[in-house]
């Protein structure tokens, strides 16, 4: 491998980021990041120099952000004519951009260990690849989509590690296990023997062993729940295509309203969810809807649902949000959030008068961010925190820090990508942001995938992508704050640093080693 030309050498780099792609939603291929990582360790450290690290891991991250985000292109293709020209540049630009992080990683790794021996090289590796998926989670608004951790959904059991050390430290782990077989090569520079990757191994057994015996202390999934509180999840599935032509829109509104008053198996609700965008009118200033969709409320209870929210007639500037809605029995707003983290591009067009496009979610005007986290109390429902959208793919921000609610809600529209490996992507993001704050989580999406996750993490009931349906579910109680809610990345910073110092100290006393012997 490191003897190979530079382009195959970039073109093999290429295919293994692909490959470690497959390890995430929905294929959980978990056992394919040790061929990946082995080989990008060995193309990174047999590099004649940093710089050259750095293109070998840019050309991995390209192939892994391409086939991880090709779902992209779903979006795009809802107009086609305004917008399809725009997917190759969409996919291969934005993966161009995040394989940057990939390219960095290698870089100060390759500097910091690439004179020391196997062990030290992974422990370096691993803790500069993490450093900077946590530094690509917030950076330019952030993105952390599809981190290494991510693939530990595999399992239930090796998931509970999140609740201390977050998906960051997950990624850590997963990094350290894949890339530590390349420390069995019969090489100078990398040999070993077995015991790195032994030791290696029994880690994750470890931990996927604290995994189990944390579930074993815990209720099934559903028995443990808020008394008098019924939730129906509301899905549609309305293609994007159709969700916002006038000739439809009042269609949509009644086939939701009958489908959140039809009469099902079980408990009656107490309140009734929709989608982010599931009302594509103003409800604000829209009593005749409102009136419409407080048929459908239960006796006592809401109707919680996504829609624009616009500033009064006539009042100047013009503002419009992506909010969501709480509407009692007559048809009053009872609370209201304002979507913070918008996505660029798609509700917003960073650089408008440089680049001269359009966003891509309907109207010409850019959505303004709401305040930020909030914790709302809303009758008959314990403190919740809403989330709209992919606003729940941000670790460590996903609830009011300072008035911790007992349950997390994520509205969420992820017909954009039809059926993809994105919804499923997104599905677990929420599942991890679940653990970490050892919150109940309920994510109603407008084509699925809808769901009620409990602070386990654990899938309680779902309604899978592309299936048009009502899910009525009991919503799980909170558990205790854990440690990940109380610091956060923390923990896992202090990991990442304590792993690569433990890499940079091995190094070091090999090459004392050397140059004595």
């Amino acid at each position: 491998m490191v003897g190979l030309p530079t382009l195959k050498r970039y073109g093999l780099a290429f295919c293994l980021g692909a490959l470690a792609a497959l390890a995430l939603a929905p294929f959980y291929a978990l056992f394919l990041l040790v061929p990946a990582f082995c080989g990008l360790l060995w193309l990174v450290y047999g590099a004649r120099g940093a710089r050259p690290a750095f293109f070998v891991a840019w050309w991995f991250g390209l192939g892994h952000f391409s086939v991880g985000l090709y779902w992209i292109a779903n979006a795009l293709l809802t107009d086609a004519a305004r917008f399809g020209w725009m997917i190759p540049f969409a996919i291969m630009g934005l993966s161009a951009i995040l394989a940057v992080f990939s390219g960095l990683a290698a870089l100060m790794a390759h500097r910091l260990a690439g004179g020391a021996g196997g062990l030290a090289r992974v422990l370096v590796f691993a803790a500069c690849w993490t450093l900077f998926e946590w530094l690509r989670g917030w950076v330019l608004t952030g993105f952390p989509w599809n981190l290494t951790g991510s693939a530990m959904a595999l399992s239930d059991a090796l998931m509970q590690g999140a609740s201390v050390v977050g998906i960051y430290g997950l990624s850590l782990l997963a990094v350290i296990v894949a890339a530590m077989p390349a420390t069995l090569c019969k090489n100078q520079d990398w040999g070993g023997g077995f015991k790195p990757t032994i030791g290696a191994t029994v880690i994750l057994a470890l931990v996927w062993g604290g995994g189990l015996v944390r579930l074993s202390g815990a209720a099934a999934p559903g028995e443990d729940t808020v008394p008098d509180v019924r939730l129906r999840l509301v899905q549609p599935n309305i293609e994007q295509k159709n969700k916002w032509k006038s000739a439809l829109k009042i269609g949509n509104l009644k086939e939701q309203i009958a489908m959140s008053a039809a009469v099902g198996p079980g408990a009656a609700p107490t309140h009734v969810i929709w989608s982010e965008t599931a009302a594509t009118y103003l409800l604000s200033s829209d009593l005749a809807v409102r009136k419409a969709m407080a048929e459908a409320v239960p006796e006592g209870g809401m109707i919680l649902t996504g829609a624009p929210r616009s500033t009064p007639a006539g009042q100047t500037p013009f503002q419009i949000w992506n909010s969501l809605y709480a509407l009692d029995a007559a048809g009053d707003i009872v609370g209201t959030y304002d979507k913070s983290h918008l996505v660029p591009f798609g509700e917003y067009m960073p650089f408008r008068g440089i680049l001269g496009l359009e966003k891509l979610t309907a109207g010409s005007t850019d959505f303004t961010p709401g305040p930020g986290r909030q914790t709302l109390r809303l009758p008959g429902l314990p403190a919740v925190s809403p989330l709209i959208c992919y606003e729940v793919i941000f670790p460590g921000n996903v609830v009011n820090a300072t008035d911790r609610p007992q349950w997390i809600l994520n509205v969420t529209n992820d017909a954009w990508y039809g059926i993809s490996t994105g919804p499923y992507q997104h599905f677990d993001a929420a599942r991890f942001r679940a653990l970490e704050e050892g919150l109940p989580l309920v994510r109603v999406a407008n084509t699925g995938i809808s769901g009620v996750i409990d602070g386990y993490g654990r899938i309680v009931s779902r309604l899978d992508l592309g299936n048009k349906g009502t899910l009525d579910s009991n919503l799980p109680k909170a558990l205790p704050a854990t440690l990940y809610s109380r610091y956060g990345n923390a923990a896992a910073l202090v990991l990442i640093f304590i792993v690569g110092g433990l890499g940079l100290v091995l190094g070091r006393r090999r090459g004392l080693n050397s140059r004595s012997s």
